[in-house]
């Protein structure tokens, strides 16, 4: 009997042990990033671009995020300094965010984003080319 209650014990402070150490695992902020939902737009005012902020750990949508950074310029083509006003636009899916744009030229425009994520540290940033055709 006392030999049975002693291993009931050992494998009991043993379970206590593994659990006690089993801690959830968080996302790393790097477990994010921010995709296009089309990389075209065309010339003009007014224009509308879609992102979606992924968990690429789990594939899903990430909503709620705050969106603090934008800037929108024509870097990919040389032309660091030609930037365009860009502002965030409500609505949408959750996990995606729009923003309103005005796309004066041809070329290819860096979207760039930085954001943070409800319950985690760290700053999600992204840089996204974006192309625009006549």
């Amino acid at each position: 009997m006392k030999i049975a209650f002693s291993r009931a014990l050992r494998a009991a402070l043993v379970g206590a042990a593994v659990l006690g150490f089993a801690t959830p695992s968080l996302a790393d902020i790097k477990d994010y990033e921010f995709r296009l939902a089309s990389p075209t737009v065309s010339v003009g005012r007014d224009k509308l671009v879609t992102v979606q902020l992924i968990n690429k750990a789990t594939g899903k949508p990430v909503p709620d995020a705050v969106i603090f950074a934008m800037r929108l310029d024509m870097a990919p083509d040389g032309m660091a300094e030609m930037a365009t006003k860009i502002v965030r636009e409500p609505g949408g899916e959750p996990g995606t965010y729009r923003f309103k744009a005005a796309f004066g030229m041809e070329g290819r425009w860096l979207l760039s984003l930085g954001a943070k994520v409800q319950g985690e540290t760290g700053t999600v940033e992204g840089k996204l080319v974006i192309t625009a055709n006549k």
